[in-house]
């Protein structure tokens, strides 16, 4: 029987179960799914934890790649034994099978793991939209990204650079100072022991930025909006430390005209066609070297409590799998 990782109420990793399932026959449109590798993303410890409610009781997790078993009906330019990926679409990929929409998944090609596939489809996608179509990075620009030694931090550092930029990024520590600077970033900035701002004007002589990539929210919000150049934008697509709360839209203002958006992947692929071209500008990046996906941690997915728990306590870095 297949198995998935269950829980009856939101609360803290141990409400997280692993418990046999029944996965039916795939209807129309739809596909049984047998995963190998599942992602782990931080957006899964709002669900878990009720910040973002879910139906109870639910399953968990957006993100996993697999071989297609089973094809339901009127389902075209799939075949069962194909490796496919996918990120979004109904929660509910820690589990070991499933059924899924045939049109939110994409072929993962030659030369892409699914251990990669599975760690880069949520964050590599965030990362395409952060940089190709929320504010498209040009060459010679400067920007910051926080959390840069993330999951979707190190892609950006990485894709940011290779488009031309350069890279600003906030860490925690000496040890993620050293990865994100092996992964793009020019100039990391231990937060915790340096003034980001201060160290913003000092880098860019003034000038301040274009773009600031924001998912902690609550303690880097407004010091973001005072790194930004008059009608810069303030790309806030996470609140890794708590929600940002009411915002006078008077400050964007008096800052300097400045546009704020939030984001979501789900908007940005939401028809086919834009998820099949996130899909493959990022399988190309990768493809080409540009953009390396290093699964850092990988976890059990029957352990996924364990996992979540190191990802909350800042133990991990770059990409983290559940393993099947």
């Amino acid at each position: 029987m297949a198995h998935a990782i269950r829980f009856e109420k939101p609360g803290g990793p141990d409400v997280l179960t692993w418990q046999p399932v029944e996965v039916g026959k795939p209807g129309q449109g739809q596909v049984r799914l047998r995963h190998t590798a599942v992602g782990l993303n931080y957006i899964d410890t709002y669900h878990r934890s009720g910040l973002y409610q879910l139906p109870m009781p639910s399953g968990l997790g957006s993100e996993g790649a697999g071989v297609i078993e089973e094809l339901g009906a009127g389902v075209s330019g799939l075949k069962a034994g194909d490796r496919v990926a996918y990120a979004g679409g109904p929660i509910g990929s820690y589990a070991d099978e499933r059924v899924m929409p045939a049109d939110r998944l994409v072929p993962v090609p030659d030369g892409i793991t699914d251990q990669q596939a599975a760690a880069m489809m949520l964050k590599g996608m965030t990362a395409w939209y952060l940089v190709r179509r929320t504010h498209p990075v040009k060459r010679g620009e400067t920007i910051l990204i926080h959390a840069a030694a993330g999951g979707v931090g190190l892609i950006v550092c990485q894709w940011a650079k290779h488009l031309g930029a350069t890279v600003i990024g906030t860490v925690g520590d000496e040890e993620k100072a050293r990865l994100a600077k092996q992964n793009g970033c020019d100039h990391p900035i231990l937060y915790k022991h340096e003034d980001f701002v201060a160290k913003v004007n000092e880098l860019t002589q003034g000038r301040k930025l274009p773009v600031v990539y924001d998912s902690v929210g609550k303690d880097t919000f407004y010091k973001s909006l005072d790194c930004l150049e008059p009608l810069g934008l303030m790309a806030s697509f996470g609140q890794s430390s708590g929600a940002i709360g009411p915002v006078d839209i008077g400050i964007l203002a008096a800052k300097g005209s400045l546009f704020l958006t939030r984001p979501t992947l789900n908007t940005y692929t939401a028809s086919r066609e834009d998820l099949l071209t996130a899909a493959r500008e990022l399988f190309d990046v990768v493809k080409s070297g540009a953009v390396k996906i290093a699964v850092n941690q990988t976890y059990p997915l029957r352990e996924a409590a364990r996992a979540h728990r190191d990802l909350q306590d800042r133990k991990t870095s770059g990409q983290t799998v559940l393993t099947v």
